[in-house]
């Protein structure tokens, strides 16, 4: 962890934490003052479980879900999902009844893209857009956009993390939020306090996770 304070937040679940690291860390769309590490969260099947049961219960009651669209590396968290949702037995729209997990390529523009095998699963779906976080709602709404053009029809937003409440007209949820870290703060870079103060940035900061500097 890229910092010296480090430590973890935990949830209902005696098997889910949210770690994090006090610093300042570099995005390629904004400087934050946490680095929020959700490595284990998508890789460790234990705790993508947990995710996924936390998540589950805004989505089971109401909400058609035919496809979950995986942003920032959370394919296992999504399969979970799927799997929740569907042992569930709640309703879906695509003729096998069952839940597709997607995964978008990004354009060197950091547009989202579809290959034409892949567009089936979006197009006349009820998507659900899966992130990390959603802080400044940069990628997630990117896939709202994506979503869209392709013909897909937006079933909403969930996260492991998120400070936002809404993105783009659409509820977010997720399990931990903006109350389990309230001095958390994005900026621009160009608008970010630290580094008018002449603080160095602590690491570099994307979906596969940090580099220190």
């Amino acid at each position: 962890m890229p910092s010296i304070e480090s430590y973890k937040i935990p949830s209902k679940r005696d098997n889910l934490y949210l770690r994090v690291a006090r610093g300042h860390f570099a995005t390629s769309h904004s400087h934050t003052n946490y680095f929020i590490d959700v490595t284990t969260q998508k890789s460790r099947l234990s705790e993508a479980k947990a995710v996924a049961s936390e998540l589950v219960s805004y989505y089971n009651s109401s909400t058609v879900v035919d496809t979950v669209l995986c942003l920032d590396g959370t394919q296992v968290i999504g399969t979970c999902l799927a799997e929740a949702l569907t042992e569930g037995s709640f309703i879906n729209l695509n003729a096998h009844k069952t839940i597709y997990i997607v995964t978008p390529e990004h354009t060197s523009g950091s547009q989202l893209l579809f290959r034409d095998s892949n567009v089936p699963m979006i197009e006349n779906k009820h998507v659900l857009v899966l992130a990390a976080s959603v802080t400044t709602g940069y990628t997630a709404r990117s896939a709202i956009e994506a979503i869209n053009y392709y013909g897909g029809n937006v079933a909403g937003v969930a996260a492991i993390f998120a400070t936002a409440n809404e993105c783009m007209g659409y509820d977010v949820k997720s399990v931990f939020d903006g109350k389990d870290i309230p001095d958390y703060a994005s900026y621009g870079s160009h608008e970010c306090p630290m580094c008018k103060a002449g603080k160095p940035v602590d690491a570099l900061v994307n979906s596969y996770g940090f580099s220190k500097l």
